[in-house]
């Protein structure tokens, strides 16, 4: 079935259209905000960043909710998930206007930073909620399709919002004031998204509790327990486990990947500033088609391939992109290798939400998402870490990029012999 088939069949339910539409509120609000923030902090006029200040960005940015971040998820498998939405997104509006403000009065020291930092963890929070609770609005038989369709129309919501950001950026030119009116425009989406989220019932989300095992209800009783069981719940399901290790190595090599296209539309495509930043926009315009396709193709191929013979091709398929297109360091081939990044991305990422959400207990969901959050944020900012010891400041690195190729190619192999075993044994994995 199509991307929009497939759409318009999970789009029959109430409770799933209710759910999608506070997605999509919200993630176009994220996207007009990070525009805001990349234009400010990575492509201001005259600057020419360096791959450790790029690093350094990242890591005060999310690398600290990679240690808080833990303590959400056994709230979101203990609290209404319905009110972690709605009040993660009148947090997220009232703090987007503080960020506002504090640009406006040309800071972009320590309260700018934190100011971002609390905006972009409760997103987070916000995003974890948000997949714990998708079981409870679409049928199991449809999750494949429901996570076909809903992160990645989301991810567009944020691609969209990052279009209005940019394309606000792009027209004020260096105007002082853009920046404080794309936040501003971000705290209004964040509150719509808080009206969008009282759609929903308090408690039509989950977490579904009245059968609490002791094991459960041990494991609320503290918070670092709590993610400890969560932890322990994932590795006891070899599915899970695997797959949440694969979306960490491809999160390494999308913040490689991050840091090196920021360089080279910053300090060698251009001369940075609005002309840096439109080209970039350029990039993750690409990148967001590849989603598009990934998100298309892979209910059609799980449907005539087992989800491990699926996640083997489009790693393999991602690494040979990398050295076909990326490798030159070509302005003109560099979207190319950005749109395949994107397919791959998104294709491993719909196949894998779907096996976590199959292989984990509700009761557990919230946490395990929680880690799934952690190794997006944690693994991002190593990946950005490492690179900045090795990546010199235009971007250009060929050691670097083969590497990339070589890891997700090794990734890709270790699927494709799990695939085989399966098959000798006569098994598959549910779709």
């Amino acid at each position: 079935m199509s991307f929009f088939g497939d759409l318009s069949v999970v789009l029959r339910g109430a409770r799933f259209r209710r759910l999608f539409g506070t997605r999509l509120v919200s993630q176009f609000g994220d996207g007009v905000y990070q525009a805001g923030l990349a234009g400010y902090i990575f492509f201001s006029p005259e600057q020419h960043s360096t791959a450790g200040a790029v690093a350094l960005a990242f890591a005060i940015l999310l690398l600290p909710f990679s240690v808080v971040g833990p303590f959400a998820g056994v709230l979101i498998d203990r609290w209404s998930r319905r009110q972690v939405l709605l009040v993660s997104s009148l947090v997220k509006a009232v703090l987007a206007a503080i960020t506002a403000g504090l640009v406006a009065a040309g800071s972009n020291g320590v309260y700018f930073y934190a100011a971002a930092l609390c905006v972009l963890s409760v997103n987070r929070f916000f995003l974890a909620a948000l997949g714990a609770a998708l079981p409870h609005v679409v049928p199991r038989a449809r999750l494949m399709m429901a996570n076909a369709v809903t992160p990645t129309s989301g991810t567009f919501a944020t691609f969209a919002g990052a279009g209005v950001g940019a394309g606000l950026r792009v027209l004020a030119g260096d105007n002082p004031a853009a920046t404080p009116v794309i936040l501003l425009v971000a705290g209004a989406g964040f509150a719509g998204t808080a009206l969008a989220s009282l759609a929903l019932r308090r408690r039509e989300l989950g977490p579904d509790l009245e059968h609490e095992s002791p094991e459960v209800n041990a494991a609320v009783r503290t918070i670092v327990t709590g993610l400890v069981d969560g932890v322990r719940h994932v590795w006891g399901r070899h599915p899970a486990r695997y797959a949440l290790g694969t979306i960490g190595g491809v999160r390494f090599a999308f913040g490689i990947s991050t840091l090196i296209t920021l360089l080279l539309y910053n300090n060698t495509f251009t001369e940075g500033g609005v002309a840096g930043f439109a080209g970039f926009s350029v990039a993750l315009a690409a990148s967001g088609a590849g989603f598009l396709v990934g998100a298309i193709a892979t209910p059609w191929a799980t449907q005539r391939l087992s989800a491990d013979s699926w996640i083997a091709t489009l790693l393999a398929s991602g690494g040979a992109a990398l050295l076909v297109f990326g490798l030159p360091f070509s302005p003109a081939l560099f979207p190319a290798a950005a749109f395949a990044v994107g397919v791959m991305s998104q294709g491993v990422k719909v196949t894998v939400d779907t096996l976590v959400q199959r292989h984990v207990d509700d009761a557990f969901r919230g946490r395990v998402f929680t880690v799934y959050d952690m190794l997006f944020n944690g693994l991002f900012v190593a990946a950005a870490g490492l690179s900045a010891a090795l990546v010199p400041p235009s971007g250009v690195s060929t050691s670097v990029v083969a590497a990339m190729a070589a890891g997700l190619a090794l990734m890709g192999a270790g699927w494709a012999a799990r695939s085989r075993a399966l098959a000798r044994a006569g098994r598959r994995e549910p779709q």
